[in-house]
Order: structure tokens, then C-alpha cells, then sequence
């Protein structure tokens, strides 16, 4: 079997971490894109504590708000591990605020990093697929595209966007062998949630029907399997890892 590429964007965070060790435990050679604010040595001694764990992952530094920044990124990764079969869009960052109070950068880096990301990192693998007649491309949205959130329009609005992107990219690739997914999930046990105070913590699990939070793990596992050779004919598909808290 040939050991395919793996790029994960926004891979060195809690979500990102759990995707790329379920990948590289499937087999694949693994990649780890991060931006951290330009922090290398966070992302070497990110990289140095999964070596530790076992994991043998390459990193490659790219702002996904930077067309140049993600040719650069990928050119890294291509030229350390081969080609890039799979691209696993999950990087994003949030800038909350009620739309009255919203301000035009607050909107617009939202826009950039969680859904101009996609279009950079994409068309920048998209050929190279194209020509090999192979590839998975997973775009990690949110249940609050779906289902909208207070507080949230720019992040709503970008991660719904990436549904448009996904159904509409599908159609143009689905002869080529290439499948373009999304997974949307929930509420997740990262660090970022874990620090939310208990009683907020405790009120947001009460409106999720199975009672808990998230793993990142069993986010990993639908990226995992969307990734599979076998997953072939499923494309243009949303894969909601919510616990039922949004049905549709």
C-alpha cells in the first residue's frame, strides 16, 4: 500500500492534534500546518511532544489568510513528504461580537482565516490531484453554520460558506477521483471550551441530547474516515459530529 500524504491545516491545536494522530495511526505520512502567530519554537516543542508520544510528524508554516503563504506551506510539505492527497482545511479562529458592535476587521479576518483559507489552501493542491486522479479534501466547519449562533455572524457566515464551497467543488472534481467533504462538529472538549466556567460548561451540555461534550478524537474519527480510499463515493456531504444537538 502506498503510504499517502496528509496536510492538516490548524494542526498543532486541540482539534488539528487529534486529526493528524489518527491519521498518521491510519497509516499516512502526516503534516502539520500552523500558523501561531509566526511562534516556530511553539510549534517545534508541539512537535518535539508528539515525537515523545510517537508520532513522527513534519510541520510547515503557512498563513492561510496569504495566498503565497499556503504555496509556500505546501511547496514545504510536497518537497518533505510528496504530494499532498489529502487537505484537511481546520484552521479558524473566532472574533465575537453582536453584529451592532461588530467592527470591519473583526469581520474580516474571520472571513480570511476560516474561509479565504479554503480557496488558498485548495486551489493550491487542487491541479496536483487533479492530475493524479486522487484526493480527499476535508473542510472541518462548525454546528453554528447550520444552526447560526448569537454573537457570531462573521464566523456563521464563513462556515456556512464552506458548504457552498464543498457542494459546488465536488461537482467539478467528482470524475477526477477526488472527493470534497465537510465535517461540522459541536460542542468539543478542547482547552478553549474546558476554560469556560463550570456553569456555562454544565448549561451548554444540557442542550446536547447525549449529555456530554465532544472529543476531539471522534472528530478525528470522521475526518479519518472521510480520508479512506474507501470513502469514494461519498462527496459533497456534510458529516455532523454535533450529539445530536442539531438535526436536520
Amino acid at each position: 500500500m502506498v503510504s499517502r500524504v496528509a496536510l492538516v491545516t490548524g494542526g498543532t491545536g486541540g482539534i488539528g492534534t487529534a486529526i493528524c494522530q489518527r491519521l498518521a495511526q491510519e497509516g499516512y505520512k502526516v503534516a502539520a500546518g500552523y500558523n501561531s502567530g509566526g511562534d516556530h519554537d511553539r510549534a517545534r516543542a508541539w512537535q518535539q511532544e508528539q515525537a515523545k508520544a510517537g508520532y513522527e510528524f513534519d510541520i510547515s508554516y503557512g498563513d492561510v489568510r496569504d495566498y503565497d503563504s499556503c504555496t509556500a506551506c505546501i511547496a514545504h510539505v510536497e518537497e518533505a513528504l510528496g504530494p499532498i492527497d489529502i487537505l484537511v482545511n481546520n484552521a479558524g479562529v473566532t472574533r465575537d461580537a453582536t453584529l451592532k458592535k461588530m467592527s470591519q476587521n473583526q469581520w474580516s479576518e474571520v472571513l480570511s482565516a476560516n474561509l479565504d483559507s479554503v480557496f488558498n489552501m485548495t486551489r493550491n493542491v487542487i491541479n496536483g490531484m487533479i492530475e493524479r486522479q486522487y484526493g480527499r479534501i476535508i473542510n472541518v466547519s462548525s454546528i453554528n453554520a447550520q444552526k447560526g449562533q448569537l454573537g457570531q455572524t462573521n464566523y456563521s457566515a464563513a462556515k456556512a460558506g464552506m458548504h457552498g464551497f464543498t457542494k459546488a467543488l465536488s461537482q467539478e472534481v467528482a470524475r477526477k477521483g477526488i472527493t470534497v467533504n465537510t465535517v461540522s462538529p459541536g460542542y468539543i472538549a478542547t482547552k478553549m471550551v474546558m476554560a469556560v466556567a463550570e456553569e456555562i460548561r454544565e448549561h451548554i451540555i444540557s442542550g446536547i441530547p447525549v449529555g456530554r461534550l465532544g472529543l476531539p478524537e471522534e472528530v478525528a474519527h470522521a475526518v479519518s474516515f472521510l480520508a479512506s480510499e474507501q470513502s469514494g463515493f461519498i462527496t459533497g456531504s456534510n458529516l455532523s459530529v454535533n450529539g445530536g444537538q442539531h438535526m436536520f
